[in-house]
């Protein structure tokens, strides 16, 4: 039986099933150090935990409103306004079950078929294929290593045609941790006033986790592009909620109404006693600051350590919880990822799981307890040392 094409010739998540596969092997090898997932090795905060409970012991589990809890759609528009500059009402608000789908939703409600999408890469491994299975064609802009993956008028322009619908950013990224700068900013912009009718899909799963005193930015901030702008946010990474699965996106009234059609057609709603956690979480920022600063504490414990390992190069992230790693070496990244974890312990994924094409890299989530992440440091200096 021949099954849906698309989704048939689409492969599957590299970084999921890195995650599962190494996962497995654990199980048999505990000296396996998994710095493959984007998930925080932190309990979720106990206040969302409590209030959870509380929303169960009082029966809060049947059919919510599909566009989402209003008190949790009211809170939501306030973060965006308040933190954001981004002026989305209540009513342009869509909960999700997590931000891959509000991705995927957002996505699906926008192309039609032959549609193109620009996407950034190195980028997040899901982005060209939710382009694919909807229907679209992904192109990729291929962002430089020399040049710290700045984004250029130019390159934006080469990927350009008239069957370009949308620009996927996501920042701060994944894997990279680059911020969006200044200077990216006027790229985006400029090419945006070039191309009226280009929409941009804003992910800023990440925007919690950033590091030096920076802030980070989103597009649908400027008046200009408002209307042009879809955000997509969520409680994994900032609340350590990846399980709950709770993730939103924000758009214009029109595009609402064709992505809350889909979504009331493949999901009715997401859980409401789980909306009630996630309301919660909005105002658990000492906990999420917490967090960061772990993550921070990390990010410069891997730069200090990597510094002088022969063969390795890592610039500092500006965000996110991932270390890019550039090696020095003729192997594919995929060759370098299995003898790091075949000879070093190491578990992480391949950078051209992520579309990078000029430099050998792997990213390694330092999601991760600081004892393993020195654990990490020692079995690469070894590695290098005599087999790079």
């Amino acid at each position: 039986m021949e099954f849906n094409q698309k989704i048939s010739d689409v492969a599957p998540s590299k970084s999921v099933t890195l995650l599962s596969k190494t996962k497995e092997l654990q199980k048999t090898d505990r000296e396996i150090i998994n710095l493959t997932g984007g998930e925080p090795d932190f309990p979720t905060p106990t206040p969302i935990c409590d209030e959870v409970n509380r929303q169960l012991a009082a029966g809060n589990t049947h059919y919510s409103d599909s566009r989402g809890n209003e008190d949790l759609r009211i809170r939501i528009a306030r973060k965006l306004q308040e933190e954001n500059r981004a002026p989305f009402t209540k009513d342009q608000i869509l909960v999700t079950p997590g931000a891959k789908l509000a991705v995927y939703i957002a996505v699906r409600a926008l192309l039609n078929p032959g549609d193109e999408a620009i996407w950034l890469t190195p980028g997040w491994v899901s982005y060209p294929s939710i382009v694919e299975i909807s229907g679209g064609v992904p192109v990729a802009v291929h962002l430089k290593y020399e040049e710290d993956y700045r984004i250029t008028c130019e390159a934006l322009e080469e990927a350009v045609s008239e069957r370009t619908k949308l620009l996927i950013l996501n920042y701060p990224n994944n894997p990279t941790g680059r911020i969006l700068r200044d200077s990216d900013i006027a790229a985006v912009s400029a090419f945006l006033r070039a191309h009226p009718d280009v929409y941009v899909l804003s992910d800023e799963i990440y925007e919690k986790v950033i590091y030096d005193g920076n802030a980070a930015v989103s597009m649908a901030s400027f008046s200009e592009f408002f209307e042009r702008v879809i955000v997509v946010n969520g409680f994994s990474k900032c609340s350590a909620m990846t399980g709950w699965r709770v993730g939103y996106l924000a758009c214009n009234s029109d595009l609402y109404r064709v992505a809350l059609k889909l979504f009331q057609h493949c999901m009715s709603c997401t859980s409401g006693f789980l909306q009630k956690g996630a309301l919660v979480a909005l105002d658990c920022t000492d906990d999420t600051e917490r967090m960061r600063q772990a993550y921070e504490r990390r990010r410069d414990l891997l730069v200090a350590g990597m510094h002088d390992i022969p063969g390795v190069e890592f610039v500092s992230p500006g965000g996110a919880f991932y270390a890019w790693v550039r090696f020095d070496t003729d192997k594919s990244s995929g060759e370098l990822c299995d003898e790091l974890l075949e000879k070093a312990k190491i578990a992480g994924v391949p950078g051209d799981a992520y579309g990078e094409e000029d430099a050998v890299c792997v990213r390694f989530s330092f999601a991760a307890s600081e004892d393993d992440l020195k654990r990490m440091l020692v079995n690469l200096r070894k590695f290098a040392e005599h087999d790079l």
